[in-house]
C-alpha cells in the first residue's frame, strides 16, 4: 500500500511533467511532495518498511502517509498482538517521518528536483 503512494506520486508528477510541455499555460497542481511508509513494533523494537515477515510478526502495524513539509496526511494503525503506549507511538512516528524523509529524497532525484 504505502508503495503504491510513493510509486503513484512518482507517476502522478512525471505525467504531469510531460503534459506541461505541451500546455505551457497550465498552472502547476501539486503543492507538495507525497510519501508513505509502515512502521511497527516488533519484540519491542520499532521496524521501518516492514515486509510481509516483519508485517505478520509486529505487534504493532502502522502506515503513514506524510508531505514533503513533516504534515500528516494519514496516521493508521493498530495493535495486532499488545496495546501500544504514548512512547512507542512517538517512536513509529518519529521512524516513519525519518524512512519518509529517504524516500521523498529518492523521489525528488528521479524526478529531477532539488533534494532540499
Amino acid at each position: 500500500r504505502t508503495a503504491s503512494i510513493n510509486g503513484g506520486f512518482v507517476a502522478v508528477v512525471d505525467a504531469l511533467k510531460m503534459w506541461q510541455k505541451d500546455n505551457r499555460a497550465m498552472q502547476w497542481p501539486i503543492r507538495d511532495t507525497l510519501g508513505a511508509v509502515s512502521v511497527g513494533i516488533i519484540d519491542g523494537e520499532c521496524h521501518v518498511d516492514l515486509d510481509y515477515e516483519k508485517d505478520v510478526r509486529a505487534d504493532v502495524d502502522m502506515n503513514v502517509v506524510m508531505t514533503g513539509s513533516g504534515d500528516f496526511v494519514e496516521i493508521q494503525g493498530n495493535a495486532e498482538g499488545k496495546p501500544f503506549n504514548q512512547k512507542s507511538l512517538q517512536q513509529m512516528l518519529a521512524s516513519a517521518k525519518i524512512g519518509i524523509g529517504k524516500i521523498l529524497t529518492l523521489q525528488r532525484k528521479v524526478l529531477g528536483a532539488p533534494t532540499r
